[in-house]
């Protein structure tokens, strides 16, 4: 399954952030097995072909194990008060990351993470536009996310990427005007000239 897609500061592709399914790993055999990293990074060459179902790997399965985890953890200094959450949460059987372990995504130095999902914010106003639901790519180079707009424009549009002004790791940035939301193409998925 698709996680992430992370593109280089031109928005060009380069990485896909794939999560690992149930077989693949192993799971299957072993139920009860939780994996800590089950989120991989597929180099954009290794990437065979993409559609909107099915990521083919231009890997053979040794390969596709070994690729670096996504998410790593690091230790870091903790707080008192964290000290003792991390005690209290193995008392009360409530596991979790425990605050010396520090989470890290082992991604491209300057990378930005596009994730479905992902808000879409106005400029510098604070408005949020929508919500990523797809990107759309032109071979390496991203052309447009699908955006699920906010409020009463409920159906789908293609955001072009000329409209994308930056990207941080919460947030896309467009530079817009709320009306030029009515004059996005509205995105069809069986049109087979709009591809991933």
């Amino acid at each position: 399954d698709l996680v992430h897609v992370l593109v280089d500061s031109e928005y060009r592709l380069q990485a896909l952030v794939v999560k690992e399914s149930r077989a693949f790993s192993g799971l299957r055999q072993s139920p009860g097995a939780m994996l800590v990293a089950d989120e991989f990074i597929v180099p954009r060459d290794a990437v065979k072909s993409v559609s909107h179902d099915r990521i083919d790997l231009a890997l053979t399965s040794a390969q596709a194990r070994s690729l670096q985890p996504y998410m790593s953890y690091r230790e870091k200094t903790e707080t008192i008060a964290e000290e003792a959450e991390d005690f209290v949460g193995v008392l009360t059987s409530n596991p979790g990351i425990p605050n010396w372990m520090e989470q890290v995504a082992n991604k491209p130095p300057g990378a930005l993470e596009i994730d479905g999902g992902e808000n879409v914010m106005l400029g510098h106003t604070g408005k949020k536009l929508g919500t990523v639901k797809d990107v759309l790519f032109d071979d390496d180079e991203l052309v447009g996310v699908v955006l699920r707009p906010e409020g009463l424009f409920k159906k789908e549009v293609i955001l072009p990427r000329r409209f994308l002004s930056r990207s941080d790791d919460a947030a896309l940035f467009a530079e817009l005007d709320e009306s030029d939301l009515e004059h996005l193409a509205t995105f069809d998925r069986k049109d087979k000239t709009q591809s991933r």
